[in-house]
This record gives structure tokens, sequence and C-alpha cells, in this order.
């Protein structure tokens, strides 16, 4: 056998690996139900090949998330994301690091801004106002590479906390792909990209018409005239006449 056919009949026994990302992302996981970098670095360099990643889950620690995320990137072979139920906040930054980025028809993702818990005086709130600032930025890092959209556009998104469908994160460019051949011939429905501060400002503005009291269209006055009818008239300059009698 050549050096070249074995060389190719090693790298065809390398199969294609499958990992689960599922459940919450954190730094130390205390009842082995989180995903930390640690347990997904173990899997992760357990074998070689191409790997496809299935990603369920609501998010996490955004430092957790980062790390994983370089892993990824970092990775030897292709990377396939598959996100099969939600990738939402911390997770869709996980999902940004696949070479490719597929949604399963009923899967949803969602972005918004970090959050933490600070205590302390103004200073110190400031100094996590900052943070939170920067932690931001490093996300929009993850979602500019992937998507072309502009920084300010993303940071809006975020603002709002949007939900988006795969059809959404399609036409957005947060995946490229969605799972299940689609008949372009069957009319879709259109997109949904849902934001909580657009829904709420509707649902205001509903309330604001439904409770608003018209007020009642203003009554015309009857206008004053000085004509008199003639028998009136003379009734009155009869009774002047008589009075006496």
């Amino acid at each position: 056998m050549t050096p070249e056919a074995q060389e190719h009949q090693e790298q065809s026994q390398i199969s294609d690996r499958t990992l689960y990302l599922n459940g919450q992302i954190a730094e130390v996981s205390w009842f082995d139900d989180d995903v930390t970098p640690q347990l997904f670095k173990d899997e992760l360099m357990s074998g070689e090949g191409n790997i496809t990643v299935w990603i369920n889950s609501p998010g996490g620690d955004c430092v957790a998330a980062a790390q994983i995320y370089n892993m990824l990137k970092e990775y030897s072979g292709d990377v396939v994301v598959k996100i099969d139920g939600l990738a939402a906040s911390a997770a869709s930054v996980i999902a940004m690091a696949g070479d490719k980025v597929v949604m399963s028809p009923v899967a949803m993702m969602m972005i918004h801004n970090p959050s933490t818990v600070a205590f302390g005086e103004k200073v110190d709130m400031q100094k996590a106002i900052a943070m939170l600032d920067e932690v931001k930025e490093s996300i929009i890092n993850a979602y500019e590479i992937k998507t072309g959209m502009s920084r300010t556009k993303l940071a809006h998104m975020m603002d709002a906390e949007t939900w988006m469908d795969a059809h959404s994160a399609l036409d957005l460019g947060f995946t490229d792909e969605i799972i299940g051949k689609v008949d372009e011939d069957i009319p879709q429905a259109g997109n949904l990209v849902f934001s909580e501060a657009t829904v709420m400002n509707s649902l205001m503005d509903k309330i604001a018409k439904r409770c608003r009291i018209q007020p009642p269209e203003p009554k015309e006055e009857p206008k004053p005239t000085n004509t008199v009818k003639a028998d009136s008239l003379e009734e009155r300059l009869f009774l002047m006449k008589t009075w006496r009698d």
C-alpha cells in the first residue's frame, strides 16, 4: 500500500463526531447538570475529525461561553453548529463559532444585553455599568463577525431583547441554513422577530386607544332672530290700546 493510500485510509477511519451542548452554561457545575468550559474541552479534545455541535441552551455565564466559543474557533476540523431547540443569551454567542450554523424550523434564537448583580456605593455601581458595556461590546464582536451587520443595529437588537425564528435568523445572517427543505412555491408566513420593547409599546398604544373617552360633539346653539310674526304683533298692539278700558 502506498503512503498516499494509507493516509487516505486513516483519514476515512476518522469519523465525524457529534457533541451536545444542553442546559445552562456555567464556570463550575455543582450538580453536574451544567455545561462548563472544562467539561466541553474534555469532550472536544477526546477525538479528531469534523464535529457537529447540537445546541439547546437558555444561556448562562458570558465568560464561560466565550471560552467555549474560542475552543470551537480554534478547533482544527470543520465545526457545524445545529440548533434544535433554543440558543439564547450566551448560547447564541457559542453558536456563532460554527463554520456553518443550521437551525431547526422550530428552533428559536434570542439575543439580549448582559446582566449582573452588584452592591456597594456609587463608584461600585459605575464600575459595574462600565463592565457591562465592555461585555456587550465583546458579544457584539461575535455577532458582527458572523452576520456582517452594523454594530449599532446589533446593539439595538440586544437592547430590545430580540427573539428570532429560523427564517428571521437566516435573513439576518445568524444562521446559514434551515434543517429540512422548504418548498419555495408554498407561501411563507411573515418572519418572526419578537422584540419585548416593541410588543410592550404596541400593547400600551392599544390600551390607550381603548380607554380614551371621546369628547362629545358640540351642539349648535339656535341662532337668535329679530323677526316677529305679524299676527303676534297685531295682538300686542290691540292689548296696548285696550288695557285701560
